[in-house]
């Protein structure tokens, strides 16, 4: 009987070339295909025990692209909702080193909690799970960084 690995690199020869083809079809660049054909081989086989049927691995294949696919939709949409708001006019450098500026002095656990919400797109409830806090805090946090960013992102630049 073969060691696993050698089931594993024999199974691989086989049948990579018409996987890999799949996944191509199903991403929207080659290093995506590549990203999804690697996680879907191995989740396939963990899942199967062992040598998986490709059936599951072309599921699995499919399954992941569209999660991919959903995932860069949603992180293109967050980075334009967020470049409106910070958006500095081209040649403002004043602009916007006072705006890194004022994000630098906000406190830690505020900078925190803006970033995981603003542009991590996190809901009030994950950021609290990701900081250890109660979601009241973590949206009273936000609300403070924001109104601490409005007064001295006003005054500063008036």
């Amino acid at each position: 009987m073969a060691s696993p690995a050698q089931d594993w690199n024999d199974w691989l020869a086989e049948n990579a070339a018409r996987f890999l083809l799949f996944a191509r079809q199903q991403t929207r660049c080659e290093h995506d295909a590549e990203d999804v054909l690697q996680e879907s081989l191995v989740e396939s086989w963990q899942r199967a025990g062992g040598r998986p049927d490709a059936a599951l691995v072309f599921a699995t294949i499919r399954r992941r692209s569209i999660d991919l696919g959903r995932s860069n939709d949603r992180r293109a949409v967050r980075e334009l909702e967020s470049g409106d708001l910070f958006t500095v006019p081209t040649g403002d450098r004043d602009t916007a080193e006072v705006l890194a500026s004022e994000l630098h002095r906000l406190p830690p656990e505020q900078r925190d909690v803006l970033t995981l919400k603003f542009w991590g797109g996190l809901t009030f409830a994950e950021v609290a799970t990701t900081l250890e806090i109660p979601p009241g805090t973590a949206a009273s946090r936000y609300r403070l960084a924001l109104e601490a960013l409005r007064e001295t992102l006003t005054t500063a630049l008036t």
